[in-house]
């Protein structure tokens, strides 16, 4: 018969698991994204070949919320008893990648948390949320729930999850494993460094090495669509001027270059 007030052999795993080392997006990478849509970046990221950047899933906790952002990255696993569980209640976490991931945390950056879309695993709480705002972090993007959500909303914080509950992170099914690691996010790959368009259409993933490509074709996009509103507005047919026509992008061109005269 087992014993089953026995110690569990225990695996030679070391927790936390922490990534290799990383180079977060620059300054200049970060402001070309600062007026570009989520929805912008992730049709010209769709028209580079990179058809999954949406993170499917978490919602605004504050509508009208907007953040871009260096990736820093937070795995959950699933709780195994011999080897992490949150059987010793929620004082077992300050020793997991929860609490270790928040001491990197540096001004810009964007914590993107794993947690298999979990409707029942608090991955971040008000205290945790406060400090990372203190230490400069500008948004968490979740797949999966968090607590406290009334009083991280009165923080400010922008954050996006699937929900709010009021379990601590480890008191179900989910245990903070490993940092800096390539993290899935509502279908989406996400690695430390890479870039987090966010607003109320949600959170796009984008390639640290594609930032530049996707700011000069956003640019031109959301100039071109500055005209045509104007141009219907106007009265103008729709299908002359979304998207532009070869003969409208012609007269966009025309009236871009008259207002940058004008200034």
């Amino acid at each position: 018969m087992t014993d089953t007030t026995a110690p569990l052999p225990r695996p030679s795993l070391r927790l936390p698991v922490r990534g290799d080392g990383f180079e977060r997006a620059s300054l200049d990478a970060i402001s070309g994204l600062d007026r570009v849509s989520s929805a912008t970046a992730c049709a010209k990221l769709h028209g580079l070949g990179v058809t999954r950047s949406f993170v499917e899933g978490p919602r605004p906790l504050q509508p009208g919320q907007r953040i871009v952002g260096s990736a820093i990255t937070l795995q959950f696993m699933p709780q195994r008893e011999d080897l992490a569980s949150g059987l010793g209640q929620e004082y077992v976490e300050r020793h997991t990648a929860l609490w270790a991931v928040m001491e990197t945390v540096q001004p810009g950056d964007v914590l993107v948390i794993q947690a298999y879309g979990s409707q029942f695993s608090g991955c971040i709480g008000d205290i945790l949320a406060r400090y990372f705002q203190r230490k400069g972090g500008v948004g968490i993007v979740v797949d999966g729930r968090i607590r406290d959500s009334g009083r991280i909303r009165n923080l400010g914080l922008p954050v996006w999850s699937t929900g709010v509950t009021p379990h601590y992170a480890s008191q179900s099914e989910l245990f903070p494993w490993a940092y800096d690691v390539p993290v899935a996010v509502g279908g989406a790959l996400c690695l430390p460094g890479d870039l987090v368009v966010a607003d109320d259409d949600g959170p796009v993933i984008i390639p640290q090495a594609m930032a530049g490509e996707v700011v000069d074709s956003a640019r031109d996009h959301e100039e071109w669509e500055v005209f045509s509103r104007h141009r219907l507005d106007e009265g103008a047919r729709l299908s002359d001027y979304y998207p532009l026509t070869p003969d409208t992008r012609e007269e966009y061109e025309s009236w871009r270059s008259a207002r940058a005269f004008a200034r």
